[in-house]
């Protein structure tokens, strides 16, 4: 990237980022929803952590992976959002003019989203330990955690750009958030996958996201499993949803196509002549 692209990149982060600490309530919605399912499922449902053969050795843990994707998602998903919103209100369009590269307008809002993110996995890990969350994995594989953590909200928020670089409207946002949903509750979200019935138990096979999410689970009880199926399959959404969102750019970029104009049809020779006004006696 050149030095005006890096300029462009790191000037939408920063307004960004000044969104943020100007209004921190915005935060409110990215973490309500995961905080949500984090109390209801580790309340209401703790008591299949002691059904036989759950296997895992704490059950709100067992949640905790699947929360923390889920906010790390909800922060790129927001952060896409707000992409609608600059171009809908016509933002987007003076960055579109001041960047020589317009990919650097996505670099930006990627950066938007990973700060989100990382605020959600502070506030997260602060509620799970004040709880009591036992945690049995070293420095390293609670690493590996938080960077499946980011790789998903890399994926949430490009695969959110390339719908609102389309629409460019506010209204995108339920396209945004919809299939995200989808996604996230097909898989082995309160029991393991061996415990969900066979349409569940094959869909969550097909999910991309089953494996980050077994695989934090693994790193998080301190016993890896399958870590770099789920660094593949994590790296693979991201690399999908970015060629997703350039194409985006490069509709954004085209504008809105104009309807071809309707031409008179031509007239024969000497109709102009049958149509003229008789001359004057």
């Amino acid at each position: 990237m050149s030095a005006r692209s890096v300029s462009v990149a790191s000037g939408v982060a920063i307004r960004g980022a000044r969104k943020l600490l100007g209004n921190p309530l915005a935060l409110v919605g990215q973490m309500a929803i995961p905080l949500f399912f984090f109390t209801a499922f580790t309340g209401a449902l703790s008591a299949v952590g002691s059904t036989r053969g759950f296997g895992f050795y704490n059950y709100t843990a067992f949640v905790f992976v699947f929360v923390l994707f889920q906010g790390a998602i909800f922060a790129g998903v927001f952060a896409a959002v707000e992409i609608a919103a600059d171009y809908s209100s016509g933002m987007g369009n003076r960055l579109m003019l001041s960047a020589p590269r317009r990919t650097a307008i996505i670099v930006g809002y990627l950066a938007v989203g990973l700060a989100r993110a990382a605020l959600w996995i502070g506030v997260a890990w602060a509620i799970a330990l004040a709880v009591g969350m036992p945690v049995r994995g070293d420095a390293v594989e609670i690493a590996g955690l938080v960077a499946l953590a980011l790789l998903l909200n890399l994926a949430a928020t490009l695969w959110g750009a390339g719908v609102a670089l389309r629409l460019k409207t506010v209204g995108s946002g339920v396209l945004i958030m919809i299939p995200a949903f989808m996604v996230m509750f097909l898989s082995p979200v309160v029991v393991p996958r061996d415990h969900l019935s066979k349409w569940l138990h094959d869909a969550a096979g097909a999910n991309p996201f089953t494996p980050p999410l077994e695989a934090g689970r693994g790193l998080l009880a301190g016993e890896p499993v399958r870590v770099a199926v789920a660094f593949a399959a994590a790296g693979g959404l991201v690399l999908f949803f970015a060629a997703w969102a350039f194409r985006g750019m490069r509709r954004a970029e085209q504008g809105p196509r104009e309807a071809p104009s309707r031409r008179a049809p031509p007239r024969r020779p000497g109709a102009a002549a049958r149509t003229a006004a008789p001359p004057a006696r």
